[in-house]
């Protein structure tokens, strides 16, 4: 493993799915702002759109939202190359038909100090997830129901 790659926090990723390809950019802002704080830098940013035949296509980054800002273009020609055909095969199975999605790459740099430190006594981190909000808020409910 390269001194670089040794040095990087945990990779994560997303997909956000923009029913009906709705793109509203809401969210861009605050994506804008964890890597200038240097939270997180993006590894990998795309834009899709789920054909009704299922096929997923690639989108220009550009004003994806149609506001006439330029918002995404900071990320234009950012590729790490680690997102490959798998990945967008894997991907077109959580993204409904007719919607549009930003499949984001990500290294979590706020955890890097704590990874090289595992990594030094020897250990590794071998999993990580999220859990979607949905579960967390039913589960929430089901315990608060169950309280009542």
């Amino acid at each position: 493993m390269t001194d670089d790659v040794e040095a990087m926090g945990p990779i994560s990723y997303l997909i956000v799915e923009f029913p009906g390809s709705k793109v509203t950019g809401d969210g861009l802002p605050i994506l804008l702002d964890l890597v200038d704080r240097g939270l997180i830098r993006v590894l990998d940013l795309l834009f899709v759109t789920r054909e009704g035949d299922g096929l997923l296509r690639a989108v220009e980054l550009r004003d994806v939202d149609h506001d006439g800002q330029m918002d995404v273009a900071v990320f234009e020609g950012v590729s790490s190359g680690l997102l490959d055909d798998s990945d967008l095969a894997d991907a077109a199975s959580a993204i409904g038909p007719g919607s549009s999605a930003a499949i984001l790459l990500f290294e979590n740099r706020w955890a890097r100090s704590f990874t090289q430190a595992v990594r030094r006594g020897g250990a590794e981190v071998v999993a990580a997830g999220y859990v979607p909000f949905e579960a967390v808020a039913a589960s929430l409910d089901a315990a608060e129901a169950a309280d009542a």
